[in-house]
């Protein structure tokens, strides 16, 4: 499964985040996770995302909580990581992460190279891609 997504403008996040929804809908996959370079988007893609799985909280990066916990609409529980201060998986396993990947949750993950050797397979690829000052691009791929 390999399919593209592309954002001319912050107009489009709620299309897109719809889109997304569906990609993972279909994939039937818990873990996400979202590669793209530092202020590419990947937690405003995020935010918008949790808004159209019926997320009524704030979304924020968990830049320094490393994981952050929302409920969608149907009360079920959504993990939002950010693992770039992490400097080894081993901090990852000291907080749980092992547990929350294999709970079956929802687990959108930012940085995943920091802890690659930690996530589970199959997991669902999102590459979010500079195109222009407002533009992005989506490749949404399905990894074993």
């Amino acid at each position: 499964m390999e399919n593209t997504f592309n954002i001319s403008s912050l107009a489009d996040l709620p299309a897109a985040a719809a889109w997304l929804k569906g990609q993972i809908d279909a994939a039937n996959c818990a873990i996400v996770a979202f590669k793209g370079e530092m202020g590419a988007g990947k937690t405003t893609l995020i935010r918008a995302l949790c808004a159209a799985m019926g997320v009524g909280d704030e979304v924020s990066s968990p830049t320094f909580a490393l994981v952050n916990e929302y409920r969608d609409g149907a009360n079920q529980p959504i993990y939002h990581f950010d693992f770039y201060r992490i400097e080894t998986p081993d901090e990852a396993l000291r907080m749980g992460a092992a547990e929350y990947f294999d709970s079956g949750y929802l687990c959108l993950i930012e940085w995943p190279g920091r802890i690659e050797l930690l996530l589970p397979s199959p997991r669902l690829l999102v590459q979010l891609s500079v195109t222009g000052p407002e533009s992005r691009q989506l490749h949404v791929s399905l990894t074993h």
